[in-house]
């Protein structure tokens, strides 16, 4: 149990002290960032996926 103790504290004074973070403001400008262009992706999914499907939908009807 002691190993499993000084391992977390040794991995927090890792991350307190060795690790260079970014900036706050920079974080946030890059998570709206990420949240913009997964919105656009998945909206362009949604897209090509209605067309697929009426493109399917049409052909299944010429060929019944």
């Amino acid at each position: 149990m002691a190993g499993i103790v000084n391992y977390i504290k040794e991995s927090f004074g890792e991350l307190k002290n060795n690790v260079s973070w970014t900036p706050w403001a920079e974080a946030q400008n890059l998570t709206v960032l990420v949240a913009v262009f997964s919105i656009l992706f998945s909206l362009a999914i949604w897209g090509v996926d209605t067309v697929f499907s009426k493109v399917i939908g049409f052909y299944f009807q010429l060929i019944n």
